[in-house]
């Protein structure tokens, strides 16, 4: 995949920093968002996963650098409407023209309608408010829609033939109790990425959802773990890199025929 370029949101921990290492591999430059986030103490979270919230991009970066690949990072809030624009001209700018564009960033929380405190896996519960709407869909839902909006733009308006954009998801049809804000907000990313592949499907860019399985980002505790163990509908508790794979196919010449799918990894 020499000669592409990628945005990768959310590429200082987790599947966002997995997914930019994957994409160097296969030879692409790769531009990492982030954004540093201070998040509050939760009996239910453990510190190391806050501790990843909190750091930048760097050892993403050396990580691609080591092995001989092309990178840079910039950190920005994606509730910001003129970050995504800011993305692209920096990935123009120091990387070349973006063909690849991973909307991986969230801006998870927990929220819920009934009157709790913690969820069922001793998580803080906060009451659904403007607040928690703001947040989860400002980076989920606007930040998304506006980065499909400007690749798209600048794809259409160079005259490229190749793109692809993948995004994230989690929840269901039945919604996403105790973390209502961030279902409904990945149920509108989905919507926006499904009509992505049919309207840009002309221009040779295609536009796939990813819903992983339990990823262990550094949140997955031993209450998590025998959670899945006894489901009936959840069976690996995966790595971030295993997600990454996936992404990184999706991303190459190999899954030009896939597009406009939701693809459920378990």
């Amino acid at each position: 995949m020499t000669g592409h370029t990628a945005i990768v949101t959310g590429a200082n921990h987790g599947i966002g920093a997995a997914t930019a290492v994957a994409l160097a591999r296969q030879g692409c430059t790769v531009l990492c968002a982030y954004l540093s986030l201070e998040d509050p103490f939760d009996p239910g979270v453990p510190q190391a996963y806050r501790d990843f919230r909190r750091a930048n991009a760097d050892v993403t970066i050396e990580r691609i650098k080591s092995e001989g690949g092309g990178a840079v990072a910039i950190e920005a809030d994606l509730t910001d409407p003129a970050a995504p624009a800011m993305l692209f001209d920096v990935a123009e700018r120091e990387l070349g023209p973006v063909d690849i564009l991973v909307n991986n960033a969230t801006g998870w929380l927990s929220d819920t309608f009934r009157r709790a405190d913690t969820d069922r896996l001793g998580r803080v519960l906060q009451p659904v408010s403007a607040a928690t709407f703001g947040q989860q869909f400002g980076v989920d839902v606007l930040a998304a829609a506006l980065l499909i909006g400007e690749f798209a733009r600048r794809h259409v308006g160079r005259g490229a033939t190749w793109g692809r954009i993948v995004g994230l998801t989690s929840g269901g049809e039945l919604g996403f109790p105790e973390e209502v804000s961030y279902g409904a907000a990945k149920a509108a990313q989905v919507n926006y990425t499904m009509s992505a592949a049919a309207e840009l499907a002309e221009y040779g860019i295609t536009a796939n959802m990813i819903h992983p399985p339990v990823t262990d980002t550094g949140w997955v505790t031993d209450p998590v773990r025998e959670f899945v163990a006894s489901s009936q509908t959840h069976i690996h508790v995966a790595s971030p890199a295993q997600v990454a794979d996936v992404i990184a196919y999706l991303a190459s010449d190999a899954a030009a025929l896939i597009t406009g799918n939701v693809i459920t990894l378990r």
